[in-house]
């Protein structure tokens, strides 16, 4: 194995997420990231929040990590792919990673206020749900919590809330 497959190896997908979360922060979005793998580890797409830089509500991380996946792949379909994202996704990202078909979902923060996954809805345990990916939330949490806190903390100092 070549040095620079090692070191591919050792990169943590949900460090990569938490510094697209970082990019979305000094564009003034919230803090999400998200990355997507395909079944042999590699990443096929890398997202942030574009919500406010895009004018569209429907630019979260997940989505357009999953937009940029499909067309890499190919496929509407992303069976045998991994999503890693910062926070636990909402009811319209929960919905498009069930469409998408992917394996497993990763995520750091849990969302009481708006989250789909383990609070609020539970989308994937609903009936109106026909795939629900493995589930595994907690991971990197207080890195994704410390840059939405401060993130919502200056919002609020700057009146912005």
């Amino acid at each position: 194995m070549s040095n620079s497959n090692q070191l591919i190896n050792k990169i943590n997908p949900m460090d990569i997420a938490l510094s697209e979360a970082r990019l979305a922060y000094n564009l003034d979005e919230v803090p999400i990231g998200a990355v997507i793998l395909d079944k042999n580890k590699k990443i096929i797409s890398i997202a942030h929040n574009l919500v406010r830089f895009n004018k569209d509500p429907l630019a979260h991380a997940e989505i357009l990590a999953i937009r940029e996946a499909a067309k890499f792949m190919g496929n509407e379909r992303l069976i045998d792919c991994d999503i890693y994202v910062t926070l636990e996704p909402c009811s319209m990202c929960a919905s498009a990673i069930s469409h998408a078909r992917i394996r497993r979902l990763y995520y750091a923060a849990d969302d009481v206020k708006h989250g789909a996954v383990e609070n609020g809805i539970r989308f994937f345990n609903s009936n109106n749900c026909f795939h629900k990916p493995e589930v595994y939330g907690g991971i990197s949490a207080e890195a994704s919590v410390s840059l939405l806190k401060n993130f919502f903390k200056n919002k609020r100092l700057n009146g912005d809330v």
